[in-house]
């Protein structure tokens, strides 16, 4: 069932997770102990991470090194289908553009297509480590409005070969990623809702923000959309604090900002089981008062930590 089917047929805010694909040469029973404590809240679908490529350099026995390219998670599509035939629970499986061709893009869609997954969240993805710049395949998607495109294209039947005549066409719900404080690489707040409402003018049918601590910004994110004619769903991501490193963490990977009274409280804490719990208090009053807006779904960025964010449901839900 697509996303914003779910969303049209609840009278309540939804619950759902996002999870990592484990990595390379885990068992897939680390994933269901991360989604077992979950269940009895009824998730109304489950996201699953796709990660691109990373080079690591090994030594030849010349002394010289070899670039070798590594994907150290991967199994998104395969997740999908295990946790919908274990959990009878919708999955979203990320698309990136990072690492992959166009024609990969298009066969990975082809086997979500016939798994009957009719859910992708699509996102340019992150850059390699230890390079500074995105770039993409050579003949990959550069931007996620083009990888979007791409999903909007075989959703009408056409494909890659325009040789392929009377083709089935998918129907994918899409989803898009928007930032209540902005993409790092856009120069402002403005530049940065107009991407965004490229993206919905072309087809994106909801959006999931980036994790944000401050409820503030993500009504104003919304609303600024809103004015901009932005009417499709606004799925608010959320992720408790469990460390004191994460204060310097987050805000360097994602460019977020902390409130000071979170901040205050994380600092005042002996040690990081300490700070667990703050950073699940202020999780559970997040997601009170979102609930209390009537977002359409509260999305949590699990990292695998299922018993975190049971506490934090068993408060809301």
């Amino acid at each position: 069932m697509k996303v914003t089917d779910r969303i049209k047929a609840s009278d309540d805010t939804l619950f759902s997770i996002e999870i990592l694909p484990p990595l390379k040469g885990k068992d897939i029973n680390y994933i269901y102990a991360g989604i077992d404590p979950l269940i009895e809240f009824k998730p109304a679908f489950i996201d699953v991470t796709y990660h691109r490529e990373e080079f690591v350099l090994r030594k030849r026995k010349d002394g010289g090194f070899d670039k070798v390219f590594t994907r150290k998670r991967p199994g998104t599509v395969a997740i999908c289908a295990a946790l919908m035939n274990k959990y009878h629970i919708d999955t979203v499986p990320h698309l990136i553009c990072g690492g992959f061709s166009k024609e990969e893009t298009e066969n990975a869609l082809i086997d979500l297509h016939f798994l009957g997954i009719d859910n992708v969240l699509v996102l340019r993805g992150d850059n390699i480590k230890n390079e500074s710049n995105f770039i993409p395949e050579p003949d990959g998607n550069k931007t996620s409005l083009e990888l979007l495109n791409q999903v909007i294209d075989m959703n009408k039947g056409r494909f890659l070969d325009e040789e392929i005549e009377n083709a089935t066409a998918s129907n994918f719900c899409i989803g898009v990623s928007g930032y209540p404080e902005k993409h790092f690489e856009s120069p402002n707040m403005t530049n940065d809702l107009k991407w965004l409402k490229q993206k919905v003018d072309a087809g994106a049918d909801y959006i999931v923000t980036q994790m944000f601590f401050n409820n503030e910004k993500y009504f104003q994110f919304v609303e600024t959309c809103r004015n901009m004619g932005i009417n499709i769903p606004i799925i608010p991501g959320l992720k408790p604090l469990t460390t004191k490193k994460q204060l310097t963490i987050l805000p360097k990977v994602f460019h977020i900002d902390m409130p000071d009274d979170l901040v205050d409280a994380v600092e005042a804490c002996k040690d990081d089981k300490a700070v667990k719990q703050v950073g699940i208090e202020w999780a559970i009053q997040q997601s009170k008062e979102l609930k209390k807006a009537k977002v359409p779904v509260l999305h949590f960025y699990t990292m695998g930590h299922g018993e975190i964010t049971r506490t934090i449901a068993s408060e809301v839900f």
